[in-house]
């Protein structure tokens, strides 16, 4: 799959998609790095085709009123230090992208992975 990580999200999550054979870029690699806009992000998860991964209900909302982005990876794990998401992210990452295969939105949490319709 093809990812694009949002701000609020470590850079080192794309090594941890990539470690798995994904293609993942983060905001800090676009041009106006973390400056980047929603609908920049939008945009350029469109052209791309890339499924955005993000902790911010602006994409939720997004995604239900205006159908964009065309999919999107919620992390709702609340403040967490990056040794925790890294190891969620692992244990769970095959079963998030077979989730992508029956939806657009999947959500993971520290202990839940929800397919939203």
């Amino acid at each position: 799959m093809r990812f694009l990580v949002d701000a609020q999200l470590p850079r080192k999550f794309c090594v941890w998609l990539a470690a798995a054979d994904h293609e993942a870029k983060h905001t800090l690699d676009l041009p106006r790095g973390n400056r980047t806009s929603d609908d920049e992000i939008l945009e350029i998860a469109k052209q791309e085709s890339r499924t955005v991964v993000t902790k911010d209900d602006d994409f939720v909302q997004s995604f239900f009123i205006r159908g964009k982005p065309a999919s999107l990876l919620l992390v709702s794990t609340g403040n967490i230090d990056n040794t925790e998401l890294e190891k969620i992210i692992k244990i769970n990452l095959n079963a998030i992208v077979k989730a992508f295969e029956q939806c657009r939105f999947v959500e993971i949490g520290r202990e839940m992975l929800v397919l939203h319709e």
